[in-house]
C-alpha cells in the first residue's frame, strides 16, 4: 500500500493505492463502490488480467483514504484526475463498480468498464418512500433527532462530511454524462441485482453508442464470484479497441 497527497479546493486528501504488475505495458484502474474499498476490487481481479498494470485506489473517505469536506461525484473525478496524473498512470481502462462507475465515466478513459454501475435513477420501493415521508414529517415537528432510525444502510456510521456527500451523490441522474461519453464501453450487470437493475444497463447502452452489455447471474456483487469471466470480457473488448 502507498499514499499520495492531493490538494483540492484548499483541502488535502491522502489517497491510498496499490499497484500490481508494475512493469506491464497497459494500465487498468479499479474504482470500488460506495462504502467499499480497493481491497474488494483487488480480491476480485488481482489474479486476472496479468498483462495489465493494475491500479487499485481507495476513493476519498473510504478505506485508508481521507476526506474532510463534502464532495459530489465531479469532485471525486477531479481529485482522482489529479492523483492519476501524479502517479503517471494512463487512463487506458477504468473499471468502476456501482458508485465507482459514475466516477469512472467522468474520468473519460479510452475504455470504460461499468460493473453494476449506478447513474440511472431507480424508483424507490413504497416502504422506502413511506420512511422518507415520515422522517420529513418528524423533522417538521421538531423531532429530527430521531434521524438515526431513518438513515439508509449505506449512510449509517458515516462522518458528517461523508454523510453530506452521500446525500449529494445517492440520487444523481447520470444520463447526460453517459450520453457524453465517446469511448469504448463494456457494461457488466447482474440479472438479480436490485440496487442497479439489469434494465439500467440497457438504458446506459442506449446512451453510449457502440457499448456492449454482458449479463451475469448474480446480484450487485456478482463479479466477486465471476471475476474470471468479467476479466475475459475486458480482454476481448480491449483487443477489439486495438484493431481500430
Amino acid at each position: 500500500m502507498a499514499l499520495k497527497s492531493v490538494q483540492y479546493k484548499n483541502h488535502t486528501f491522502s489517497i491510498s493505492y496499490e499497484i500490481l504488475n508494475p512493469s506491464a505495458h497497459y494500465d487498468i484502474i479499479f474504482l470500488h463502490g460506495w462504502g467499499s474499498h480497493k481491497n474488494l476490487m483487488k480480491h476480485a481481479f488481482g489474479n486476472h488480467l496479468r498483462q495489465f498494470r493494475h491500479v487499485y485506489i481507495d476513493m476519498p473517505g473510504f478505506g485508508n483514504s481521507t476526506c474532510n469536506m463534502p464532495l459530489d461525484t465531479e469532485d471525486y473525478a477531479n481529485i482522482l484526475e489529479s492523483f492519476i496524473s501524479q502517479i503517471n498512470v494512463s487512463k487506458t481502462i477504468i473499471v468502476g463498480h456501482s458508485f465507482g462507475g459514475k466516477v469512472a465515466t467522468l474520468l473519460n478513459p479510452d475504455m470504460l468498464v461499468l460493473v453494476a454501475s449506478a447513474g440511472i435513477p431507480v424508483p424507490k420501493p413504497f416502504k422506502v418512500r413511506a420512511k422518507i415521508a415520515l422522517f420529513k414529517l418528524l423533522k417538521f415537528s421538531g423531532l429530527a433527532g430521531l434521524r438515526r432510525f431513518f438513515v439508509a444502510p449505506d449512510a449509517q456510521g458515516l462522518s458528517e462530511p461523508m454523510y453530506e456527500t452521500f446525500k449529494r451523490v445517492v440520487n444523481e441522474d447520470f444520463t447526460d454524462a453517459f450520453r457524453s461519453f465517446s469511448g469504448k464501453a463494456l457494461l457488466c450487470f447482474g440479472r438479480q441485482d436490485t440496487a442497479t437493475p439489469l434494465w439500467t444497463a440497457h438504458k446506459i447502452a442506449e446512451l453510449i453508442p457502440g457499448s456492449k452489455v454482458v449479463e451475469f447471474d448474480g446480484d450487485h456483487y456478482f463479479f466477486l464470484e465471476q471475476s474470471a469471466t468479467v476479466s475475459k470480457e475486458i480482454e476481448i473488448t480491449f483487443l477489439k479497441t486495438l484493431e481500430h
